[in-house]
């Protein structure tokens, strides 16, 4: 079994514009549907409320592990279920990665999730399964974000 979902896409935008869709709390807000309560600092816990659609019932909570601008986002996040506490701490946690990189018509987009090993069986692949049509369905998101130059 995969224990990691990756994404590629390429914008025609220049990475500072890409960077801001991803380092701005507010604009990743917008393509992420989630309601963030603040701006990611790297060490630090960034909470919100999720808004898409047939999830607003969800937290956001995320631990931002790495900001290198221009470059790399990551965070942990956890993997809430309907037993989960808000403070997630009783739930495994994945970390996703956004890296950009510079190329030739503009800048590439590559996200990648990882860790799914530590949720435990059956729960992983339900997980596994829902992630990778989540981030389908953003890297649709930010793609459109961006190009409409928000």
């Amino acid at each position: 079994m995969a224990d990691r979902i990756v994404k590629t896409v390429e914008f025609k935008a220049p990475v500072a514009r890409v960077w801001r869709a991803l380092a701005d709390h507010n604009e990743f807000g917008q393509w992420f549907r989630v309601k963030l309560d603040g701006p990611f600092k790297p060490g630090t816990v960034s909470t919100g409320q999720i808004t898409s659609p047939g999830h607003e019932h969800y937290p956001w909570r995320a631990v931002i592990e790495r900001i290198e601008p221009e470059r790399l986002l990551s965070f942990r996040w956890h993997h809430f279920d309907e037993t989960s506490s808000l403070e997630g701490a009783d739930q495994p946690s994945t970390l996703v990665e956004f890296r950009l990189e510079p190329i030739a018509r503009g800048t590439r987009l590559t996200i990648t999730e990882s860790g799914f090993e530590s949720i435990p069986d059956p729960r992983r692949l339900e997980v596994l399964r829902s992630n990778t049509e989540g981030w389908n369905i953003q890297v649709d998101n930010i793609a459109a974000h961006v190009a409409a130059g928000a």
